[in-house]
């Protein structure tokens, strides 16, 4: 036995494995917090690029849900290409995305090159670092390893809103992803420390499967993507997108009793605690999609807080799911993972419930804390037991192709949440500008239709100083009408899309009853 063998057994890590260690927490830690850079400085983006609020939200939910789409096919590429490749491969296709971020003139730009190449950089770095982990790895060192990388993760989505805050109030939102181009280069740098791990598993791809899937999950939140900008055969995308998930469902299923080669095993949902557990994960995403989109859009373009006051006021959200993230999993002991996924789900209801009246009377964004505080915990213990109730029945040699399964399903769930959520709280803007403007007894019936017609266009991206602005040159009693119908539509708007969180809550929590009885 040599010594590095020697010492993984007794999880004791050489320098080198150190610093591959360090190098793989940071690629995580630069996955996780891309996010929350986009979400805390939409308002800086849509002014810079001269977009839309709508514009820069379906990007951001694209990119989620492009990560979720291919990361089975990423996996599979991974074992044909080489696990070490599939990770290089990723790294230079986010690197791309930040780079594209750091000098975009356009939101075409950010579409191409951030949302849909970095996705697709996610969907092929996630399963091969999980590889290259198990591969590089053994024994203790190895459950050291995956603690770091999950501790990195858990910290950036904590700090995430902060530090985007920072640099996008203090600097320029464009440095941040510039940062993050020089993190994924030092990693990139110790690429030589990874060691490569063989694919002995059949080799055959399923294009039909992949094709399936890939359609099945794209076209749903597209056609949602679609709805929110107004656009045409909405109905038939979402119904294309459930066919297509039927057709998976059913062409996995004959594929499997043919023994031919599938792009994931159906054996795998004949657990009924797996199912409930990745309906869980996708729930629990849905809703942190959801909560995370519609804030910050509230707390900039209502409250006009910069990006930095946004990131402090996420923060109790943010910093309560992470510290009881870390208390319940070293604390959980000998209780259920079920019954603490039920709590998380009985809070997240309660501080949905609690933040929705809250919203209108707000005057700044701490007065949101303590529902946020209680969401925040709720997400801790779903975050913190989810992954070990959902693989707990899966065997050894099936922990990888389920572990994928189970991040795709939050993947989807979160650009599911991402996208519902926004297009029903830019929809619910639209409908409450024209309702308001109509039943105005100030604006003329002429003034009516042209108010409705520029608040539907422009008023999603306008805080209410910048429609004064936009209104000097009308009279006084129409520009003071055109502010209270812009000021009491948003909060209506943000009560409305919160109802997606406090759906993917209730649903949940009548799943983790389900959950609790067959673990019982």
């Amino acid at each position: 036995m040599n010594d590095r063998s020697s010492a993984e057994d007794f999880g004791q890590l050489t320098n080198s494995d150190r610093v591959l260690a360090l190098l793989l927490a940071m690629a995580m830690f630069v996955l996780v917090v891309d996010t929350s850079l986009m979400n805390v400085s939409i308002s800086s983006v849509v002014r810079d690029l001269e977009t839309t609020v709508s514009g820069v939200q379906a990007a951001i939910a694209l990119e989620a849900l492009v990560s979720a789409a291919f990361i089975l096919i990423g996996g599979k590429v991974g074992d044909l290409i080489g696990r070490k490749r599939a990770y290089v491969l990723g790294l230079l296709g986010y690197a791309v995305g930040a780079s594209a971020m750091a000098f975009a003139q356009s939101l075409t730009a950010i579409i191409v090159f951030w949302a849909v190449l970095g996705g697709i950089g996610a969907s092929l770095l996630l399963p091969a670092m999980q590889s290259l982990i198990h591969g590089n790895f053994h024994g203790a060192a190895q459950k050291k390893v995956y603690a770091l990388v999950g501790a990195a993760a858990a910290i950036a989505a904590a700090i995430g809103p902060l530090l985007g805050g920072f640099i996008t109030t203090f600097l320029s939102w464009r440095v941040g992803f510039v940062l993050e181009v020089a993190i994924i280069a030092i990693v990139l740098c110790g690429i030589r420390l990874v060691k490569d791990v063989p694919y002995t598993g059949p080799r055959g791809i399923d294009l039909v499967g992949a094709a399936l899937s890939v359609v099945g999950m794209g076209t749903i939140v597209l056609g949602v993507l679609v709805w929110q900008e107004g656009g045409e055969a909405v109905g038939l995308l979402l119904v294309v997108g459930a066919l297509s998930l039927v057709g998976l469902a059913y062409w996995l299923i004959r594929r499997t009793r043919e023994g031919k080669s599938t792009l994931l095993d159906p054996a795998l949902f004949r657990s009924a605690m797996y199912r409930l557990g990745i309906s869980g994960q996708m729930l629990q995403q849905i809703a942190l999609g959801g909560t995370m989109i519609v804030l910050p859009i509230y707390l900039q373009m209502v409250l006009e807080y910069n990006a930095m006051q946004a990131g402090l006021s996420l923060a109790p959200l943010s910093l309560s799911m992470f510290a009881v993230a870390l208390v319940a999993g070293k604390k959980a002991g000998g209780r259920r993972p079920s019954s603490i996924i039920r709590w998380g789900f009985v809070l997240l209801t309660i501080g949905t419930v609690a933040l929705i009246p809250i919203v209108p009377r707000a005057e700044f964004g701490w007065g949101l804390v303590i529902p946020l505080v209680i969401m925040g915990s709720a997400l801790g213990l779903l975050v913190s037991q989810l992954n070990n109730y959902t693989l707990a029945p899966i065997a050894e040699d099936r922990i990888s192709e389920a572990a994928g399964v189970n991040s795709a399903a939050g993947s989807f769930g979160l650009s599911f949440g991402l996208a519902f959520a926004g297009a029903v709280m830019l929809a619910a803007m639209t409908i409450a500008f024209t309702t308001m403007s109509d039943s105005s007894e100030v604006l003329a019936p002429s003034e009516q239709q042209q108010v409705a017609q520029v608040l539907e266009d422009d008023a999603e991206l306008m805080s209410n100083t910048q429609l004064k602005q936009l209104l000097t040159e009308q009279p006084v009693e129409t520009a003071d009408e055109v502010i209270r119908i812009n000021t009491d539509a948003r909060p209506l708007a943000l009560q409305i899309a919160l109802l997606i969180p406090l759906s993917a809550g209730v649903i949940g929590l009548i799943i983790s009853t389900r959950m609790t009885r067959i673990e019982s």
